[in-house]
């Protein structure tokens, strides 16, 4: 029997995000990478920044910026600089073209579940670092869980009055529990007036029932969605 083709809710929203919403997926993936660049700069270090400890080997001294491209944009990276010695992110060079899709995956999962320690620590090792400590991971997963949040929650009338708004109900099949089991993805994206396209909302329900389609768009009306047409 052939086993059923199991997608994830994150990959199609980080599909979608990438596309309708590469602003805030490139500032959510600028702060991951500059969060892990300061945690395994600590590591190299052997103390976290403005800690005391007598493994410290050195002190920050500052950053240097450079420019990383990926397909979401150019992103301001800042790599930290010591005071003696030198610290460089070979893993960023080196892994990032092949953990890219498992960045905007992690990114967009965070969006649907939360920020967790266990998805910070797969991410790190997805991009073979293994010397953070379970504090550095789960201070990393606290911040990028605020900035999620605050995306998820954002007003909407910045960016609109959106002019025309599409929302679709997509059925697939996930794994849950060791078991793989349907369930359906609503989502909205919107067109403002000036032809900018942006992912509105995006909400996992058990069904696609007339409840959770009001809930979704109560949701959306809320968060002050105006001048849809």
């Amino acid at each position: 029997m052939t086993a059923p083709h199991v997608v994830g809710p994150a990959s199609v929203l980080g599909e979608a995000l990438s596309e309708a919403s590469p602003d805030m997926m490139r500032q959510l993936l600028q702060t991951m990478l500059n969060a892990l660049l300061s945690a395994d700069a600590d590591a190299v270090i052997g103390a976290e920044w403005g800690q005391p400890s007598p493994t410290r080997t050195t002190h920050r001294n500052g950053y240097r910026h450079r420019d990383l491209d990926t397909r979401v944009g150019t992103l301001d990276i800042a790599v930290p600089k010591l005071r003696s010695g030198t610290y460089f992110p070979d893993w960023l060079m080196e892994r990032l073209k092949r953990a890219e899709p498992a960045l905007i995956t992690v990114v967009a999962d965070c969006y649907l579940a939360g920020v967790s320690t266990r998805r910070m620590d797969k991410l790190v090792k997805t991009l073979g670092i293994n010397a953070l400590s379970k504090s550095q991971v789960s201070r990393m997963a606290s911040d990028l869980d605020q900035l999620v949040e605050d995306f998820r929650h954002r007003p909407l009338d910045d960016a609109g009055p959106f002019t025309f708004v599409t929302a679709d109900a997509l059925t697939m099949k996930v794994r849950e529990g060791g078991r793989v089991i349907n369930t359906v993805v609503l989502l909205a994206t919107g067109v403002n007036n000036d032809g900018h396209r942006e992912v509105l909302g995006l909400r996992v329900a058990t069904s696609e029932t007339g409840s959770a389609w009001n809930e979704f768009f109560a949701d959306l009306v809320a968060r002050d969605l105006s001048g849809v047409s």
